[in-house]
């Protein structure tokens, strides 16, 4: 890998903008984890995409919002509920698209914040929130590229295509999918659902849901003891839960050939999570009902009809007389190699943004999941991913946060990317062109 040039001329000049601006991001970001996407139940996307209409505007995109179709990720008795409304906001000047994917869903807040999570607090450099760096801090990125370049005139080389898409936190159809499958996704894509990190992608688990739902019969709790009288649905789940904590570390046993990332403990392997268990509501009632959510992460050389398969089959040996329901109720396909053409070009745009060295740069894949196993399947084969996750930033829990310093990181290496006179001896269409 050539280490990129020194910048000069208009892309330094678009730096030196998105460092004079980069306290417009902030309220950015504010404006954006104030408005509740959490999923489930996933019905704030109206609502963000009004938001985001307003912000586009200024940037002169043209916004086109696309709902999933109900029938396609509604479940009977699942937790999710209100329209999945992707956006779509482009330019179109006759130049290649470029994709810019970001999914608009956080999970629900936790217990455990000490701060509003639905309303930023900056700490220093550390700006928290829900989402702040899964991911609606690349959005600000993005927003403070784009008009770092406006600003300045800079010349893209690519048309900017932001997908704002639903559903990426296990929901059983996620937008990108949709979108995918419509035929409306153009060019190549940059995956902001990634780490701050000199990272190759290699690829990644997939995901699975299932609801389990044990039936019992309500009574008395005092006439519980009758025979005939009631069946304690609760009481009815334990074989099941016991099932299931057995069938845990047999899965786990599972080793992927997706490279591990660098200072992992060991290599990528399968998972079974219980992840959330529900039922009865008080002392004096026999519960009629009880609800299991399994969460089952598996590597792409397993198949997901036989992982689904196994996990059913453990459930109803264990509680053959029980009455169960079992409900599929997300699923993300594992995502293979997705390496291809751009990836020199875009590994030089992060260097630049981020000041990442060559021989920093390392391969690996992750049992965390993506969506966009699913636009594989459509045939588009290469992704480029990125993003502000890191280690230590506590995704998906408490305390959620990113920093100021890498939102500004990864805005110039956006910018970078979409400069037309950064690094053109690396784009293949500026060479498919000459």
């Amino acid at each position: 890998m050539i280490s990129p040039p020194s910048l000069t001329g208009p892309l330094a000049d678009s730096f030196a903008e998105i460092e004079r601006t980069a306290e417009s991001a902030i309220d950015d970001l504010a404006r954006m984890i104030a408005v509740d996407t959490s999923f489930p139940p996933g019905a704030g996307y109206g609502a963000f995409a009004a938001l985001m209409e307003s912000v586009f505007a200024t940037l002169r995109l043209e916004c086109r919002r696309v709902d999933v179709p109900d029938h396609l990720w509604r479940v009977a008795g699942g937790p999710a509920h209100g329209t999945r409304t992707n956006l779509i906001a482009r330019r179109r000047s006759g130049k290649p698209a470029l994709g810019l994917y970001f999914h608009i869903d956080t999970v629900p807040a936790s217990p455990g914040w000490t701060t509003d999570p639905l309303r930023l607090t900056r700490d220093g450099d550390r700006l928290i929130g829900l989402g702040a760096a899964d991911m609606k801090g690349t959005i600000a990125a993005v927003l403070l590229a784009l008009r770092a370049a406006d600003r300045t005139g800079l010349q893209l080389g690519y048309d900017p295509m932001l997908l704002l898409c639903t559903d990426e936190e296990g929901g059983l159809y996620p937008g990108v999918r949709y979108l995918a499958e419509q035929g409306l996704l153009e060019g190549h894509i940059l995956n902001f659902n990634g780490a701050a990190a000199p990272r190759i992608w290699a690829g990644c688990f997939g995901l699975f849901t299932l609801l389990v739902k044990v039936h019992g019969r309500t009574v008395h709790a005092s006439e519980a003891a009758r025979a005939g009288a009631g069946a304690n649905a609760i009481e009815a789940a334990l074989p099941i839960l016991n099932a299931l904590a057995a069938l845990k570390p047999e899965i786990a046993k599972r080793i992927s050939a997706l490279p591990a990332p660098p200072g992992a403990t060991g290599p990528l392997a399968s998972q079974l999570d219980i992840s959330a268990a529900h039922g009865g509501q008080c002392g004096g009632q026999i519960p009629s009902q009880f609800e299991i959510l399994i969460c089952r992460r598996y590597a792409p050389e397993e198949d997901f009809l036989a992982a689904r398969s196994e996990i059913e089959s453990a459930i109803r040996t264990a509680a053959p007389h029980a009455a169960i329901e079992i409900v599929l109720t997300g699923h993300l396909m594992p995502t293979s190699d997705p390496t291809g053409p751009h990836w020199p070009r875009w590994q030089d745009a992060l260097s630049a943004g981020f000041g990442y060295a060559p021989d920093e740069f390392a391969k690996w894949g992750a049992t965390s999941c993506s969506d966009f196993g699913w636009v594989q399947a459509t045939g588009m084969q290469e992704i480029l991913l990125t993003g502000l996750g890191r280690t230590n930033s506590r995704i998906h829990a408490p305390g959620e946060f990113t920093t100021l310093t890498d939102i500004v990181a990864l805005a110039k290496s956006v910018l970078a990317y979409l400069a037309a006179e950064f690094r053109p001896d690396l784009s293949p269409e500026a060479t498919a062109i000459r």
